[in-house]
């Protein structure tokens, strides 16, 4: 059932994943300027955007069992706080390595999708899971926040300033949820983590976080990586790039809801059916536009549909896999999702200094898109005779 309370937990915890999501996001927008600031290789500057992604992916299934354990509320506030130390620190950083270790702190602010998602899905039926979830996932507008508003912090105050902006700001959103949230109550009976991770016995979990390592992962890598492609490839300033790739989160982030409806209507598999298909012609279609700027920013726009769509349709069904340990998936589903944008930064920087194009990356995006299409038909033909034999 729905509870009293529920529009302001959804309203908070999208406000909360937002603002961490600016964190989570700080250096790709800014990656070129720093990159020039600290003398980086490409290699080292991919690995500095994706630094911050892994420990976000990782972390996201103890949080989310945490969430489920102790209430979403405590588990934000306290997360969101933290990052105010790695903040300040970097602020103060004159080495790369130094720098990195910063990143990967920072990488805490991903876990606020876990956070987010269990803790407001608790306060809906499941019949409204697929539109709220994709409500909650708004959070992911603070990419575009970052891409927008982080190029011109630095350009006018400096280095230091754009992690004491996002130190203050996350301050401000931490007290702002803190008095205006409240948790339902706890489980009496509290499962172990161990008990909670008894979830990836099931082969539900684990197509899920494929699928999710596809759809997610491929909106994180574009956003991460798509101002190094229109720097290096098109030659556009640091502040245009940020601006176009504000674009591809908007639109990515804004449709994820309609996935998510979709789904609630006519059901995830045959929503997916079509993201998957969809993603194996844009991935073809990117591989030979990397020096048409106008074919290419249409691919963008359309992967940034079908990625958000997808997005919101395998969330609808987290919670059919394990009503009992909605955290435990939500958080493995996730992480799965938060290392499909840690790897293709890194791949992508290894492709374009052996090869010097990024072809070869799009190539893979499209063979793993034809694996998730694969995996998603011939689960549903599974799921199907499951029914068949029930019903007869």
């Amino acid at each position: 059932m729905r509870h009293n309370g529920s529009a302001v937990a959804l309203g908070l915890s999208t406000l909360a994943m937002m603002a961490s999501f600016v964190i989570w996001g700080v250096f790709s927008p800014i990656a070129g300027q720093i990159q020039e600031l600290f003398q980086l290789s490409t290699i080292q500057k991919s690995l500095l955007i994706a630094t911050p992604v892994l420990l976000g992916s990782i972390l996201r299934i103890p949080m989310g069992i945490y969430t489920d354990c102790f209430g979403g509320k405590r588990v934000f506030a306290i997360t969101m706080l933290f990052l105010t130390i790695p903040l300040l620190l970097a602020s103060f950083v004159h080495s790369y390595w130094m720098l990195l270790l910063c990143a990967l702190f920072i990488g805490m602010a991903g876990t606020t999708f876990a956070i987010s998602l269990t803790y407001v899905s608790r306060w809906f039926p499941p019949e409204r899971q697929g539109l709220v979830l994709g409500l909650a996932g708004l959070g992911n507008l603070g990419g575009a926040a970052a891409s927008f508003s982080l190029p011109f912090v630095f350009n006018q105050y400096g280095f230091q300033w754009v992690f004491w902006s996002l130190a203050i700001m996350i301050v401000l959103v931490t007290a702002i949820f803190w008095i205006g949230t409240k948790d339902l109550p706890t489980p009496p009976q509290k499962k172990t983590f161990k008990q909670s991770m008894v979830v990836l016995k099931d082969q539900s979990t684990w197509y899920l976080s494929f699928f999710y390592f596809l759809t997610f992962g491929g909106f994180v890598a574009f956003g991460a990586y798509l101002p190094t492609f229109l720097k290096d490839l098109f030659h556009l300033s640091a502040t245009d790039a940020g601006l176009k790739t504000a674009g591809f989160v908007v639109i990515a982030t804004l449709i994820r809801p309609l996935g998510g409806y979709l789904a609630d209507r006519i059901g995830s598999r045959s929503v997916l059916v079509v993201v998957f298909t969809g993603m194996i012609i844009t991935s073809i279609a990117l591989s030979v536009s990397l020096h048409q700027f106008t074919f290419f920013s249409v691919c963008c726009l359309v992967a940034a549909t079908l990625l958000g769509i997808g997005n919101g349709a395998v969330f609808k069904m987290v919670p059919e896999v394990s009503s009992g340990n909605t955290g435990a998936v939500t958080g493995i589903v996730g992480a799965a999702g938060g290392l499909g944008g840690f790897f293709p930064p890194i791949v992508l920087g290894i492709v374009k200094d052996l090869s010097g194009a990024y072809t070869l990356g799009f190539v893979l995006l499209m063979v793993f898109a034809c694996a998730c299409l694969w995996m998603n038909l011939a689960t549903r033909r599974m799921v199907l005779n499951k029914q068949r034999t029930l019903a007869s």
